[in-house]
């Protein structure tokens, strides 16, 4: 005789609270997944700015490392010093000397544009960019030569930069002079 097992049938109140249970460790888990992300998120967050830091200060040295390599190559020439010196003051210039000149003045620019490029970018504080400009204004008035050379060859750069240094020259310092 083939007698059939019944098993009792469950009651309503263990289905629900089989399906309480398994709500509740559906909502851990999804607590537990947006906690994650969250955390995550406040890491990539942390990574960036120091990775945004980290950008600064190696723009930073790369930057020092270029003025430093312009000022030594002038500092350890006597002959270009000599150059320099003598076409900061408006004084006669060989023509291969006038080169010469003209070669670090714009050496001198371009790293400048680079600088105020680096600002612009937000990779050098305000601070540090004033003493620039103010270095450069310092150079504007003390070189002669310089500021000749700029008013020739201003054209030449990004126009961002050429107002920036426009606007440190003397009055009417690149107007044109009468024949």
């Amino acid at each position: 005789m083939n007698k059939r097992v019944q098993t009792p049938a469950k009651s309503s109140s263990s289905v629900d609270a089989s399906e309480g249970a398994s709500l509740r460790i559906s909502s851990l888990i999804s607590l537990a997944a947006n906690i994650v992300t969250v955390v995550g998120l406040v890491i990539v967050v942390f990574q960036l700015y120091e990775n945004q830091r980290m950008t600064r200060a190696q723009t930073r040295h790369e930057l020092a490392s270029t003025i430093v390599t312009i000022l030594s190559d002038t500092a350890n020439n006597p002959q270009l010093a000599g150059v320099i010196y003598r076409g900061s003051k408006g004084l006669p210039l060989t023509p291969v000397e006038q080169f010469q000149f003209e070669l670090r003045s714009n050496a001198l620019l371009r790293y400048w544009e680079d600088v105020h490029y680096q600002f612009r970018m937000g990779l050098y504080d305000e601070e540090e960019f004033d003493r620039h400009r103010d270095a450069w204004a310092a150079t504007i008035r003390q070189s002669k030569g310089f500021l000749e050379y700029w008013c020739r060859v201003r054209q030449l750069y990004s126009p961002a930069f050429a107002n920036e240094m426009n606007r440190l020259l003397p009055l009417g310092a690149c107007a044109a002079k009468p024949a």
